[in-house]
């Protein structure tokens, strides 16, 4: 060992105060520090090789590109050393003795102005060296800067009082980190604890990293590779592994980008969706990388919640390597990101939707919760998403899937909405009384029978400038046509009217003569504020009890039905009153909104008797 002289270097009140933040209030899990270090080391590493292709006289030029770390239990010690760049004497106090070397005052009062909120100014400066002392009582570093007359040195600091710098025998290119370990820090002198460490943050570090001469990093980065140079096996292999997985990729997005961010992406939505299988929601499965230098593996807020089937990797340049999870959650770039990739992902789908329509349906049948989701949670995409939907209509073969668009293509010139109704089943939809009047006039109706999407419906107001109505509400206006059969004339149908409505009293909201049915005698509708039978459905499967719907009761003026009952109700009230009763329960069966299908049992009995016994 050299005997020079050791060069003392006190750090100043604002370093001891910046140092204090870096290592008590920067990071929230203290492993994070192998991650830093290592991240360093590949940035020297990255460095050298550039300097391979301009510069002659490389001190050991023939040292190979790697990152060596050892662990010994023993001596309570984690050593990581690179054969990168390295640092002169002048490097070493401007990069170590002098935390924030751009301004550490300045830096000290933006942390002033943020108050709490803090780790996104920090993420600025550098600082993940120091990091180290979350773990350490001392930190060494051993150097020797790629010039080959430069010195070898040795930086020592406790992390408190100060750093030393000083001449020391012969060293190999690069530096060397000698970590003392704090009391209650052994853990990370344990080999299996590091590698563990080490896959989870590092595994996809361009360079060899090798634990006590084992190599750890066996996994490619394919994300940062070309398109042209990944293989379908390689896509299917590298999914199985970041999504411990035992399926096959549905569709894999890679993607790269330089503006507005920097941008490397390997997205996979898998090939089933585990929460069809009732094993509870899933967890966000694309993971946040920084130059293959892992940020987070299940970032919250990276992607919006109804993204959370897909798995992958995101890799951005543009992001600060040394900030804490939680400021990232947070942070303006992350928000950037979530807006970038989720439009880059929606268009992804619209391609294939267009390409394979047939592919494009079997991942819409196990998929579409999620869209649907993000229809009723993400106002700023509801278009985009609205345009993936899949359903049938009036104007499909059942079993044939159709979309807004192509509704939209077959509209009539002029017409201004976009009607649906929603049920249990198409079957169910075709056989009541709404979707007469639409027949009628050549209008298609969406026929939509998911659980859900009355929900979907409600949170989406318009598609394409279009508004979209429900065909069971009160209030559509449908134009006049010519409708076959004679109608009750005005007078019996006002009569008829007045005295349906007296005779329903709080069972109906009122009763009118309408232009919408055909072969039906009456519909029950809703109001447009009203939950309609699956929102109701929703509702009471939570708990709430919900009072029978004051509906609307359309009454069809040339149905035989309705013009014997006006002539009933004159000749035998009671009767009357009974056929009435029964017609509206039969409007709310069909309108699956009936509280009480018991009643309407005992009248219909009541009516099968009476009728049975004339003679």
């Amino acid at each position: 060992m050299s005997t020079a002289e050791v060069q003392q270097h006190g750090f100043q009140a604002e370093v001891k105060q910046l140092l204090d933040i870096v290592i008590h209030s920067l990071y929230t899990d203290r492993e994070i520090f192998i991650r830093e270090l290592v991240s360093n080391a590949s940035d020297a590493l990255e460095k050298l090789r550039l300097k391979q292709l301009t510069e002659k006289g490389i001190y050991k030029a023939d040292l190979p590109l790697e990152i060596t770390i050892t662990t010994d239990e023993d001596a309570k010690t984690l050593t990581i050393a690179d054969h990168g760049i390295g640092m002169t004497r002048e490097e070493l106090q401007q990069n170590l003795g002098t935390i924030a070397h751009s301004g550490t005052k300045a830096f000290l009062e933006q942390l002033k102005e943020k108050g709490e909120n803090n780790a996104d100014v920090i993420g600025k400066f550098g600082v993940g060296f120091y990091s180290a002392f979350m773990a350490a009582d001392e930190v060494e570093v051993y150097t020797h800067s790629w010039q080959e007359d430069a010195e070898n040195l040795k930086w020592t600091s406790d992390g408190a009082s100060g750093y030393s710098v000083e001449a020391v025998d012969e060293q190999a290119r690069g530096c060397k980190i000698v970590i003392k370990l704090k009391e209650g820090q052994e853990e990370f002198a344990k080999a299996e604890r590091v590698k563990e460490i080490l896959e989870k943050y590092s595994n996809f570090v361009t360079f060899p990293i090798n634990l006590n001469g084992e190599r750890v990093n066996k996994v490619e980065a394919l994300w940062m590779k070309s398109k042209s140079d990944v293989t379908e096996e390689e896509y299917k292999e590298f999914y199985k592994f970041v999504s411990h997985a035992w399926d096959e990729p549905t569709y894999t997005m890679h993607f790269s980008a330089d503006a507005p961010l920097a941008i490397n992406s390997l997205l996979f939505v898998p090939g089933e969706n585990q929460e069809q299988f009732g094993m509870g929601q899933m967890e966000p499965g694309v993971a946040l990388y920084c130059r293959k230098v892992l940020i987070d593996p299940k970032p919250n807020k990276l992607l919006p919640e109804w993204l959370r089937f897909l798995r992958g990797v995101i890799d951005s340049e543009d992001l600060p390597l040394n900030i804490s999870r939680e400021s990232m959650q947070d942070s303006a770039l992350i928000q950037k990101l979530n807006k970038l990739i989720t439009k880059r992902f929606l268009k992804f789908l619209e391609r294939q939707a267009k390409d394979d329509t047939e592919k494009y349906e079997g991942f819409y049948k196990k998929f579409s919760r999620f869209l649907k989701e993000g229809i009723a949670t993400s106002f700023e995409h509801q278009e985009q998403l609205a345009g993936l939907l899949r359903f049938e209509s009036t104007m499909t073969d059942a079993g044939k899937l159709t979309s807004m668009s192509e509704y939209l293509d077959r509209a009539k010139d002029g017409q201004e909405e976009i009607y649906y109704l929603v049920g249990n089943s198409r079957e169910l939809l075709e056989k009541g009384p709404y979707l007469e009047a639409f027949k009628a006039r050549g209008l298609e109706v969406i026929l939509f029978t998911d659980g859900v999407d009355q929900y979907v419906m409600d949170a989406l107001p318009e598609f394409k400038g279009k508004k979209l109505v429900a065909a069971d509400r009160a209030d559509i206006d449908l134009e006049d046509m010519d409708a076959e059969g004679e109608a009750l004339d005005e007078a019996s149908l006002k009569g008829l009217t007045d005295w349906l409505g007296e005779t329903l009293g709080e069972r109906v909201e009122k009763v009118e003569a309408g232009k919408r049915l055909v072969n039906s005698p009456v519909a029950a509708l809703a109001p447009k504020e009203a939950p309609n039978a699956q929102m109701r459905a929703m509702m009471k499967a939570m708990g709430q009890e919900l009072p029978e719907p004051k509906v609307t009761l359309e009454v069809n003026p040339r149905s035989e039905v309705i013009k014997n009952l006006a002539g009933l109700k004159d000749r035998d009230t009671e009767l009357a009153g009974i056929v009435a009763q029964q017609l509206t329960d039969n409007a709310l069966l069909a309108a699956g909104l009936l509280e009480n299908p018991q009643e309407m049992v005992g009248r219909l009995n009541d009516l099968l008797s009476r009728v049975s016994s004339e003679k």
